[in-house]
């Protein structure tokens, strides 16, 4: 994976990006195999961490699902 910033892995190929400013901004994205396409998937704040996570993942394994039919 490149160089994203404050970002972390979460988990069924989904990662968190943090921005260092406002109420705890977070971005939720996933990389195709090899690196080449970066996929934004979701964002909110610490507020709505919890749930945007779970959106996030849900729409990662609704686009892997897809890419395979």
């Amino acid at each position: 994976m490149g160089n994203y910033g404050d970002y972390k892995p979460l988990g069924d190929g989904v990662c968190e990006l943090k921005f260092d400013f406002g109420s705890g901004y977070r971005i939720y994205f996933a990389e195709e195999e090899g690196g080449v396409i970066v996929i934004l998937l979701c964002g909110g704040d610490k507020g709505s961490q919890v749930q945007d996570i779970k959106t996030a993942k849900m729409y990662w394994q609704e686009l892997l699902e897809r890419d395979h039919e």
